[in-house]
């Protein structure tokens, strides 16, 4: 999280959301008008009609082409809703692009959750006097038009309220198809960041469940915990004029007209991003797959910190059918009330439980560790066979399709990944950590289909991401010696702090 607080400036943030960040290639480089999104898609539904297609973006690279693709053919609708985004360079350019978006026609709606952003006031309200572009900001009481000392007493007479945060994260186009999953808007969550990337996964959709997408996009979008952010910024939209807002528009242009602000290997993936979708899309599964959502708010909060919600119920009465295994992958591990019983229960019945989380040593969450540290012994006692996921595993060289120029100084490896896989059967990929907050606070979503091809494909790769080469097993070692002494000791302050319902 305090990794999360030095990245985030919404002004990238409200931009990434829809469009990870590409620069298209010029007119001369790209040929004519890109078809609209109608055309590749259409034929697909038809063939499959009440069918989701899904296609599991394990890498990076490839989950970021198909964002790039899929904004440059949108001609209708783009509707997004996110939890963090960056302010580096990729960051930059998906600004330029969604603003490109919208001058082509294409009508932007961005929702963003309020507790991460630091932007200036005159890039927020440039974006948003677009008129093709609405900008909304969810439960806005800590930053965007927030004093400290209303802070502060937003948080001395509404704790749980301040902590309730929108952790969705989708991507829709043309209402036609989506991806949703763990990737926040930043170079680590695609490979291209030189010292801390993320293992993560996201899952592109297209069909049935892009309609409950849309549908749970509506509902936020139209609650009251959604705010205008003109609304929230009186004072200083009366100060923009048509030459600010112009000037705006003309620096993020400017910005992606330079030919040095483009990597090598970004230039490269743009050429060769016509041919890849395309694959991508030939290798889609058609199966019925539900779309899971939390309502605004999560829960009414009369059980305080406590309470649920709709995701948490969908999860629970998935794993409880569970006959033979459970597999999760998830970069935070503390159990939620209710969660050590549950797992108790199933090993009980002769189910086998594994997870996989991260180490202390590839962790960027210490509070959050700090809580899986505190419960770590109970839960290996409990049965459930636990592996932490190294900061230098074996299977980045794969993953990262960089990774022979990246080779003498390789980044950091951290598991970020959301993933459920119940008897190799039954696949959820989404937002959902597990734990108190994505359990009780935070709203959260994903998509649950029963496709044992797909199931199995997605439990093959989190079984390689068990193996010794990319996890440590704390049964038998203890893997918080890796870790750097000075992390060791700023874990043992935070595991001295009663935080485990906000975690």
């Amino acid at each position: 999280m305090i990794r999360y607080l030095r990245l985030i400036i919404l002004y990238t943030l409200l931009i990434l959301t829809a469009v990870p960040g590409l620069r298209p290639l010029s007119a001369a480089e790209s040929g004519p008008a890109a078809p609209p999104l109608s055309r590749s898609i259409q034929p697909l539904l038809a063939a499959h009609p009440g069918k989701t297609g899904l296609y599991v973006l394990e890498r990076g690279e490839e989950s970021l082409l198909a964002r790039a693709w899929l904004a440059d053919h949108a001609s209708k609708t783009i509707d997004v809703q996110y939890f963090i985004w960056s302010s580096d360079n990729i960051g930059i350019l998906a600004s330029e692009a969604l603003l490109r978006a919208a001058e082509r026609g294409v009508r932007v709606r961005v929702l963003v959750d309020d507790l991460l952003i630091d932007a200036p006031p005159e890039s927020l309200l440039a974006l948003a006097h677009h008129p093709n572009i609405d900008i909304r900001i969810y439960n806005p009481k800590m930053t965007v038009g927030t004093s400290k000392a209303k802070r502060l007493a937003n948080v001395m007479t509404g704790f749980r309220s301040v902590n309730q945060r929108m952790h969705d994260k989708t991507a829709l186009f043309d209402g036609m198809v989506g991806i949703t999953g763990g990737r926040n808007m930043a170079d680590e969550y695609y490979d291209f960041d030189q010292e801390y990337t993320f293992r993560d996964r996201d899952i592109l959709m297209m069909g049935p469940a892009v309609a409950e997408a849309e549908a749970s996009f509506a509902r936020f979008w139209e609650s009251p915990l959604a705010v205008p952010v003109e609304r929230l910024l009186k004072k200083p939209l009366k100060k923009m004029t048509p030459e600010r807002t112009g000037k705006v528009y003309a620096g993020l242009h400017a910005y992606a007209g330079k030919p040095e602000n483009f990597a090598p290997e970004v230039r490269q993936a743009l050429q060769d991003l016509p041919r890849r979708f395309d694959g991508l899309l030939r290798e889609m599964v058609w199966e019925e797959a539900r779309f899971i959502s939390d309502l605004p708010g999560k829960n009414s909060g009369r059980e305080g910190l406590k309470g649920g919600g709709r995701s948490t119920a969908a999860l629970v009465d998935a794993v409880r059918k569970a006959r033979r295994r459970v597999t999760i992958q998830s970069p935070y591990l503390v159990m939620p009330e209710g969660g050590l019983e549950l797992f108790r229960g199933l090993i009980k019945r002769g189910v086998e439980v594994r997870i996989v989380t991260n180490s202390l040593a590839a962790t960027d969450n210490l509070q959050a560790f700090s809580g899986y540290r505190k419960q770590r012994s109970r839960l290996l006692k409990a049965g459930i066979a636990i592996r932490e996921f190294r900061p230098d595993p074996a299977v980045r060289k794969e993953l990262i399709e960089r990774y022979p120029k990246l080779k003498e100084k390789p980044p950091t490896f951290a598991l970020h990944a959301k993933t459920l896989v119940i008897d190799g059967e039954t696949l959820f990929v989404g937002t959902f950590n597990l734990d108190p907050r994505s359990a009780n606070l935070n709203t959260e979503v994903g998509v649950l289909v029963r496709n044992p091809s797909l199931a199995r494909r997605v439990e093959e790769r989190i079984e390689r991401d068990m193996l010794p080469e990319n996890s440590w097993n704390p049964a038998t070692d203890n893997p918080d010696r890796h870790a750097a002494a000075a992390k060791r000791n700023r874990l043992r302050l935070w595991k001295s702090l009663p935080l485990e319902p906000i975690l």
